[in-house]
């Protein structure tokens, strides 16, 4: 090779992003990432690993990140106190989790009959939403980047039908966030049962209903084999978000370019989440006929009363925590932009849209 070659060449590889040189050992760092889900679950679990992947290999190996699943080395509702902890430098987990830490956390997942995925979405990264969760989780050090999020979620599979609010007294229901204190107020029992001990507590009867996630996941978990009745769509989660939770001593440790980086893996996982979540709850809903499943939706008196309960427990949250209030108030004023907005554009759409396909035939 000419001597200009070979300058050429040595220049073309000093030039090159970092990313795509491999990483001398001495530049090596390895994370741990604890999650609050089972081994590869669908949707979350999945979601982590390949958020792990990702920062690996944007980084070209200098950052890599090592999985375990819930349990493995914490308890999976205790992945925020592990990063805190240092036991771990990431979580992938739901926020509202630890809301026991700070009630405002449960506007960053969800709340009852408010933001979908694309608000939240929406919310978060222009919206001021964000900075709003820098806020709130800055005093127990760690940064919380949005990972993902499942989509309108279902609200659950019964043992028996829900034809008034007769039938909600005294139900014990398998249920996550501020749904389970609504529906408290109507006389049922909330319980908060880690993600891989929901078909235990169906099948032993521990409890009479739960609630996962949608089709995809809540099949993968056989809560058809120990539930009949699946009632669509959830009240509670119409779009919980996935963050990816960080040490804020580890991130600022690492040089400026793998920060970048691992910001955005945390956005490119979020979309690639989210579309796996939408894809495969398609394909599942179409086979729950096979399985004799009765898809439902509440009765009017039930979402009803739910609705007025879900408003007395915000009102309650808000009251409660200066943190929460703050939070509340702007997350409630953007939903009512949001919702004003839906209303003659995504809800007009989706009517316009079955009303053609059902003249149509398909």
């Amino acid at each position: 090779m000419k001597r200009r070659q070979v300058l050429g060449a040595a220049a073309a590889v000093a030039a090159a992003p970092l990313m795509t040189r491999p990483a001398a050992a001495a530049e090596r760092i390895e994370w741990k990432m604890v999650t609050s889900w089972p081994q590869d679950a669908p949707g979350v679990g999945t979601g982590a690993r390949r958020l792990a992947e990702l920062i690996g290999a944007l980084s070209g190996g200098r950052l890599t990140v090592r999985l375990f699943p819930a349990g493995e080395l914490v308890p999976p509702l205790q992945v925020l106190d592990a990063v805190q902890q240092g036991t771990a430098e990431m979580a992938h987990t739901a926020l509202y989790y630890a809301a026991g830490k700070a009630p405002a956390l449960h506007f960053f997942t969800t709340i009852p009959f408010g933001m979908d995925l694309s608000e939240l979405a929406a919310w978060l990264s222009f919206g001021g939403g964000q900075v709003l969760k820098d806020e709130i989780l800055a005093p127990f050090g760690v940064q919380s980047f949005y990972a993902g999020n499942s989509g309108t979620q279902a609200m659950g599979w019964f043992r028996r039908e829900i034809r008034s609010l007769d039938d909600v007294k005294g139900l014990k229901m398998r249920i996550a966030g501020l749904g389970g204190a609504a529906l408290t107020k109507l006389g049922a029992t909330a319980v908060l049962v880690p993600p891989g001990e929901i078909f235990g507590a169906m099948q032993a009867g521990t409890v009479d209903a739960a609630e996962w996630v949608g089709p995809w996941n809540d099949i993968a978990f056989g809560l058809h084999k120990v539930a009949r009745y699946y009632y669509l769509p959830s009240f509670h989660e119409p779009g919980p978000a996935l963050d990816a939770v960080v040490s804020r001593k580890a991130l600022e440790a690492l040089p400026a370019d793998l920060q970048a980086m691992v910001r955005a893996a945390c956005t490119a996982a979020a979309l690639d989440t989210s579309s796996e979540f939408l894809f495969h709850n398609v394909e599942s809903y179409a086979m729950l006929a096979d399985y004799g499943v009765q898809v439902s939706v509440l009765p009017d008196e039930v979402v009803q009363a739910l609705g007025r309960a879900s408003d007395e427990v915000l009102a309650e949250l808000m009251g409660s925590d200066p943190g929460a209030r703050k939070v509340g108030e702007a997350y409630l004023a953007f939903l009512a932009r949001a919702d004003a907005y839906a209303q003659p554009m995504a809800q007009a759409m989706l009517m316009q849209r079955a009303a053609v396909r059902s003249a149509a035939g398909g």
